[in-house]
């Protein structure tokens, strides 16, 4: 209990709940429409958005978001407008977004300090300010599915009927994919470039060996999200090792538990019962 008394502590306990509250909802929403991939697009694209800041001098996260709705965008308008397949064009923006990044991180001056906390993140340095922002997001995101929520169900699971029945896919698409970016950059030095993909896919993985609907799916991911990304926190200041990793792993534990137990129950309810073998 001495960990509370710090207040960098506190805010890394209300800032991991604000993403992993964010990311579930998000992630839920490209995880109906079959684009986890889409999520490690944009941060790789990201990427590019680091090093050029680096390069020029302006701040990392500013064109980090530049390059993440940019390439949210151009995804969207590449496979809506020019009929290029999502993953050919995710996988543009992901190589793009790399080769862009590493081009410049090689051709600034001296060595970049910063640029493994966005690798691999560090949520104990969130600010009050940071949490605010988040909040804010969290709150308008939140507020968005809540008012689109039919039309975000029909868009996710089933574009083409959506588009016949006249409804304005494009906005919806659009407006969850930007939400997508926006989340990615803020939570950029807090989990990292490289463990962030994670927290968009495992929960609704977890989720998925229980509940199908699109309403329980997102409710059950937030819960499982809060809870690992919680216990992560809290075991990785005893064990000394990195936070973000140790979410994953736990979320990975979890979800090869919940299918092993859904295996074992799916094994159960199909074995015939003692009154079906009895001789006739």
């Amino acid at each position: 209990m001495e960990l509370f008394d710090y207040e960098f502590f506190r805010n890394a306990l209300m800032g991991i709940t604000l993403i992993a509250l964010a990311s579930s909802v998000i992630g839920t929403y490209i995880f109906a429409r079959r684009l986890v991939a889409i999520a490690g697009g944009i941060t790789h694209a990201c990427f590019g958005g680091l090093g050029l800041g680096y390069f020029t001098g302006i701040n990392p996260i500013l064109m980090a978001g530049v390059f993440a709705v940019g390439s949210s965008v151009g995804v969207e308008w590449l496979s809506t407008r020019h009929r290029v397949r999502e993953d050919s064009a995710i996988a543009v923006v992901w190589s793009l977004g790399m080769a862009v990044g590493v081009l410049f991180v090689f051709l600034t001056p001296g060595y970049v300090p910063e640029l493994n906390a966005f690798l691999f993140g560090n949520i104990l340095t969130i600010t009050q300010s940071d949490l605010l922002v988040f909040a804010g997001f969290t709150a308008l995101l939140i507020a968005f599915v809540t008012a689109f929520y039919n039309k975000i169900v029909i868009c996710a699971f089933d574009r083409d009927f959506a588009r016949v029945s006249g409804l304005r896919t494009g906005l919806i698409n659009t407006a969850m994919t930007v939400f997508t970016a926006i989340a990615i950059v803020l939570t950029i030095k807090l989990v990292g470039v490289m463990l962030l993909m994670s927290m968009l896919s495992l929960p609704q993985m977890i989720a998925e060996t229980r509940y199908h609907r699109l309403n329980r799916l997102m409710a059950a991911s937030c819960v499982v999200s809060v809870a690992c990304c919680l216990g992560g926190l809290i075991a990785s200041c005893y064990i000394e090792v990195p936070c973000s990793a140790l979410i994953v792993i736990i979320m990975a534990t979890v979800y090869a538990a919940a299918k092993t137990a859904s295996y074992i129950s799916h094994k159960i309810n199909r074995a015939p019962s003692g009154a079906d073998n009895r001789p006739t």
